[in-house]
């Protein structure tokens, strides 16, 4: 059966693909380690211990964590013009799953943004 230029074993290939990956262990624990990991900061703010040897600026951890971001959102573009263009190496699960990974980290990072725009106006606004 054809259904939009699309059969049937594709469509059942496609949610074999995606219900297999939904299973999978994925993502990370903390919304500090979807940004790139932020240079060894632990879920409460304390360094991890394998790397509280070695200091990381915090606009180094940043400047990587944006990087990051900015990858994820070219390489989603880029599978997504080549789906666009009929290249058959790249299939429409993997192209929506880059995409949608795309969007929660650039999410992660307009939340994180927020919170510091916060934490700026609180102690700015703080009594000496």
């Amino acid at each position: 059966m054809n259904i939009g230029g699309i059969d049937s074993s594709r469509i059942e290939a496609m949610m074999a693909q995606l219900k297999s990956a939904a299973q999978k262990p994925a993502g990370p624990a903390s919304p500090a380690e979807a940004l790139g990991g932020l240079g060894g900061i632990g879920k409460l703010g304390a360094p991890d211990a394998a790397e509280s040897s070695t200091k990381v600026s915090f606009s180094d951890a940043l400047k990587a964590s944006l990087q990051n971001v900015s990858n994820s959102q070219i390489q989603a573009d880029e599978m997504g013009k080549k789906f666009a263009a009929g290249d058959d190496s790249v299939s429409l699960s993997d192209t929506m799953i880059a995409m949608q990974k795309a969007s929660i980290n650039f999410q992660a990072t307009v939340q994180v943004r927020n919170k510091l725009v916060s934490a700026y106006h609180d102690i700015m606004n703080m009594q000496v």
